[in-house]
C-alpha cells in the first residue's frame, strides 16, 4: 500500500466515525415529548321540543275522478221510424224527467189498439150469449124436476172460456195501448245525454240504443285509501242486516282546477267498495255530492261533471295523544329521540299517523317528554347531548 492510498483510508474512517457518534447523539440525546391530557369531546348540540299529546282530528288527502250515481242506455221497447226528437236530444243535453226525447211513429200502434178493441167486443158478445144459454139452461134442467145438473149441459165450461177470452182480448188492448204510450221514449229521472245513437227519419227495432244518459241529482267519486289512511276515518263500513250509514259518513272537500282557477264541492262519504282491489289492496270509500250541476247564486262555479279529476280532503276521525313535530325528528327505525334526566338521548317508538315532507303526527309519545327534533343522527342512543337553549326554533314549522 502506498503512503497517499493509506492516508486516504485513514481520513475516510475517521469521517464515517464522527458521522456515526453526530447521528447517534441527535437520536439519543433528543428530549421526550411531555405527557399531555386527551381533550375533553363535547356533547353535541341538539334542539328539542317537550311535548303536550293532544285530542286532534286528522284529515286524508286522496284523489278520484267524478262519475254519475246513475247511467243507463236508454232502449227502445217498440219498433218504428223516428218521427222527431225533443231539442235538447243532443250529446251534453238536459232533460227532466218523463219529458219525451224521441217519438217513434205511431199508425201501427194505432191500428193495433183498433183490432184489440174489436176483439174485446167479441168477447162480450160471446160472453153475453154464453150467459143467456146458461141461464136458459137452468130453466131447462129445472122443468125436467131432476135434482143433479150436468155443467156441461148448464154451459158452465163454455161461460168460462168465453169469460177467459174476454180477459185475452182486454190484456191484448192494455198492451196495445202500452205499446202506443211507449212510442214517446223518455227516462224517470233528471239528467244529461252523454251520447245519442239515433235521429229522425232511423228505423228503430225493439231492444235498439237510443241514447246514453245519466242522472243529474248526484254525483259520486271512488276514493283509494291506504291502510294507515283507513285508521284515520269514520267509514261507513256495511255489515249484513245494517242499516245504512251514509248519514254518518265523513264530510269531504272535493278540489279540481279549470278554466285556470280552483273550485271546491262539498260531499259526504256514504258507503264503501263491496270488495278491496286485488291490485292495489286499496279500500274505494265513495263520495257523494248533491245536485253537482247547480249554480249557487253569485258563483261562476262550474258544474262537477263526469270526467273531472279531483283532489279530496276527508275528515278524519278524532285521535287521542297526538303529538306533531317536525319529520326530521323521525329515525330510520321508526323511532324518536328523547333526552332523559341525566341528559341522554334515549330512543322511544312512535307510530306515524301521518306525515308530509315537512311535519308528521304519531302518537306513542308522553306528556312532557322532551323530543330531539334537529338531525337525529348528530346523536346515538345514549349518547349525553347539550341541549339547545333556543328550543323554539324546534317546534317551528320546517
Amino acid at each position: 500500500m502506498t503512503p497517499e492510498s493509506r492516508r486516504n483510508t485513514i481520513m475516510t474512517l475517521a469521517v464515517l466515525l464522527v458521522g456515526g457518534g453526530i447521528a447517534y447523539g441527535l437520536l439519543v440525546g433528543k428530549p421526550r415529548p411531555a405527557p399531555a391530557a386527551a381533550p375533553e369531546t363535547m356533547p353535541p348540540l341538539v334542539d328539542l321540543v317537550t311535548v303536550q299529546p293532544a285530542l286532534q282530528s286528522l284529515s286524508v288527502t286522496t284523489q278520484g275522478t267524478v262519475q254519475p250515481l246513475r247511467e243507463i242506455d236508454l232502449v227502445s221497447q217498440v219498433a218504428g221510424r223516428v218521427v222527431s226528437t225533443a231539442g235538447t236530444f243532443a250529446a251534453g243535453g238536459f232533460f227532466t224527467s218523463e219529458q219525451p226525447l224521441v217519438r217513434i211513429e205511431e199508425a201501427d200502434y194505432q191500428f193495433a189498439i183498433a183490432r184489440a178493441e174489436s176483439q174485446v167486443a167479441a168477447a162480450r158478445q160471446r160472453v153475453a150469449e154464453e150467459r143467456g144459454r146458461a141461464l136458459q139452461a137452468r130453466r131447462e134442467w129445472r122443468d125436467l124436476g131432476s135434482a143433479q145438473a150436468n155443467d156441461l149441459f148448464l154451459r158452465k165450461p163454455q161461460l168460462a172460456a168465453a169469460e177467459a177470452a174476454l180477459r185475452a182480448a182486454e190484456a191484448d188492448l192494455g198492451a196495445a195501448r202500452l205499446d202506443l204510450e211507449r212510442t214517446g221514449i223518455s227516462v224517470p229521472f233528471n239528467g244529461r245525454i252523454s251520447e245519442k245513437y239515433v235521429d229522425v227519419g232511423q228505423y228503430v227495432a225493439r231492444g235498439t240504443p237510443i241514447a246514453r244518459v245519466y242522472a243529474t241529482d248526484v254525483a259520486q267519486v271512488r276514493l283509494p285509501l291506504t291502510d294507515r289512511q283507513v285508521a284515520l276515518l269514520h267509514l261507513p263500513l256495511s255489515y249484513e242486516s245494517s242499516e245504512d250509514g251514509a248519514s254518518t259518513g265523513a264530510d269531504v272537500v272535493l278540489q279540481a282546477r279549470f278554466a285556470n282557477q280552483t273550485w271546491e264541492w262539498r260531499g259526504r262519504i256514504v258507503r264503501t267498495d263491496a270488495s278491496i282491489d286485488v291490485n292495489s289492496r286499496m279500500v274505494h270509500a265513495v263520495a257523494e255530492i248533491q245536485q253537482p250541476f247547480a249554480r249557487e247564486p253569485g258563483s261562476e262555479r262550474p258544474p262537477l261533471a263526469p270526467g273531472l279529476f279531483v283532489s279530496a280532503t276527508i275528515s278524519g276521525r278524532e285521535i287521542d295523544d297526538v303529538v306533531e313535530l317536525p319529520r326530521d325528528a323521525l329515525r330510520p327505525d321508526g323511532s324518536v329521540l328523547v333526552v332523559d334526566n341525566q341528559q341522554r338521548a334515549q330512543p322511544k317508538p312512535v307510530d306515524v299517523l301521518q306525515s308530509t315532507p315537512h311535519r308528521m303526527w304519531v302518537s306513542g309519545l308522553d306528556r312532557g317528554d322532551r323530543v330531539i327534533v334537529s338531525d337525529p343522527s348528530v346523536a346515538v342512543a345514549g349518547m349525553a347531548v347539550t341541549v339547545n337553549d333556543n328550543a323554539a326554533l324546534a317546534a317551528r314549522s320546517q
